[in-house]
Protein backbone atom coordinates (compact mmCIF):
# COMPACT_ATOMS: atom_id res chain seq x y z
CA UNK A 1 0.00 0.00 0.00
CA UNK A 2 1.70 3.21 -1.13
CA UNK A 3 1.71 6.18 1.22
CA UNK A 4 1.35 9.45 -0.66
CA UNK A 5 2.37 11.75 2.18
CA UNK A 6 5.44 13.53 0.82
CA UNK A 7 3.85 16.99 0.89
CA UNK A 8 2.49 16.40 4.40
CA UNK A 9 6.04 15.61 5.54
CA UNK A 10 7.33 18.86 4.02
CA UNK A 11 4.54 20.79 5.76
CA UNK A 12 5.30 19.06 9.08
CA UNK A 13 9.00 19.93 8.87
CA UNK A 14 8.25 23.54 7.88
CA UNK A 15 5.69 23.80 10.69
CA UNK A 16 8.22 22.56 13.25
CA UNK A 17 10.91 24.88 11.91
CA UNK A 18 8.58 27.91 12.08
CA UNK A 19 7.13 26.73 15.43
CA UNK A 20 3.65 27.31 14.05
CA UNK A 21 0.74 24.92 13.71
CA UNK A 22 -0.98 24.15 10.45
CA UNK A 23 -4.49 25.47 9.86
CA UNK A 24 -7.09 23.48 11.81
CA UNK A 25 -9.26 21.12 9.76
CA UNK A 26 -6.71 20.84 6.93
CA UNK A 27 -6.00 17.70 4.93
CA UNK A 28 -2.81 17.61 2.85
CA UNK A 29 -2.80 15.55 -0.34
CA UNK A 30 0.05 14.90 -2.72
CA UNK A 31 3.41 13.26 -2.92
CA UNK A 32 6.92 14.08 -4.10
CA UNK A 33 9.11 12.29 -6.58
CA UNK A 34 12.69 11.49 -5.63
CA UNK A 35 13.69 14.63 -7.58
CA UNK A 36 11.34 16.80 -5.48
CA UNK A 37 8.62 17.23 -8.11
CA UNK A 38 4.94 17.17 -7.17
CA UNK A 39 3.18 13.93 -8.11
CA UNK A 40 -0.54 14.10 -8.90
CA UNK A 41 -2.98 12.01 -6.88
CA UNK A 42 -4.52 9.01 -8.63
CA UNK A 43 -7.94 9.82 -7.19
CA UNK A 44 -9.38 12.75 -5.23
CA UNK A 45 -12.87 11.53 -4.41
CA UNK A 46 -11.97 8.84 -1.88
CA UNK A 47 -9.33 10.77 0.13
CA UNK A 48 -11.55 13.87 0.23
CA UNK A 49 -14.56 11.80 1.36
CA UNK A 50 -12.54 10.27 4.20
CA UNK A 51 -11.15 13.69 5.14
CA UNK A 52 -14.62 15.26 5.14
CA UNK A 53 -16.01 12.42 7.27
CA UNK A 54 -13.26 13.15 9.79
CA UNK A 55 -13.86 16.90 9.98
CA UNK A 56 -11.64 18.43 7.30
CA UNK A 57 -12.74 21.84 6.10
CA UNK A 58 -9.84 22.62 3.73
CA UNK A 59 -7.73 20.47 1.44
CA UNK A 60 -4.30 21.20 -0.01
CA UNK A 61 -4.41 19.63 -3.47
CA UNK A 62 -1.68 19.46 -6.13
CA UNK A 63 -2.38 21.80 -9.04
CA UNK A 64 -2.05 18.83 -11.40
CA UNK A 65 -5.29 17.49 -9.88
CA UNK A 66 -7.35 20.61 -10.52
CA UNK A 67 -9.13 18.92 -13.43
CA UNK A 68 -9.92 15.88 -11.25
CA UNK A 69 -11.69 18.12 -8.73
CA UNK A 70 -14.65 18.25 -11.14
CA UNK A 71 -15.19 14.52 -10.50
CA UNK A 72 -15.68 15.05 -6.75
CA UNK A 73 -19.26 14.86 -5.47
CA UNK A 74 -21.18 18.04 -4.75
CA UNK A 75 -21.47 17.18 -1.06
CA UNK A 76 -17.69 17.21 -0.67
CA UNK A 77 -17.29 20.36 -2.76
CA UNK A 78 -19.74 22.18 -0.47
CA UNK A 79 -17.94 21.17 2.73
CA UNK A 80 -14.23 21.06 1.82
CA UNK A 81 -12.54 24.13 0.33
CA UNK A 82 -9.77 23.27 -2.13
CA UNK A 83 -6.43 25.08 -1.91
CA UNK A 84 -4.23 24.26 -4.89
CA UNK A 85 -0.43 24.37 -4.85
CA UNK A 86 2.28 23.88 -7.43
CA UNK A 87 5.42 23.44 -5.31
CA UNK A 88 6.24 22.12 -1.82
CA UNK A 89 7.12 25.49 -0.26
CA UNK A 90 3.90 27.08 -1.47
CA UNK A 91 2.00 24.17 0.08
CA UNK A 92 3.85 24.62 3.37
CA UNK A 93 3.15 28.36 3.50
CA UNK A 94 -0.53 27.88 2.62
CA UNK A 95 -0.83 25.15 5.28
CA UNK A 96 0.35 27.51 7.99
CA UNK A 97 -2.02 30.24 6.90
Amino acid sequence: MPCEAGIALVVAIYSAWKRQSAVAGLVILGDLSIQGNIKAMRSLAEPLQVAMDNGARKALIPLENKRNFLEVSGDIVERVDPVFFSDPMTAAMKALG
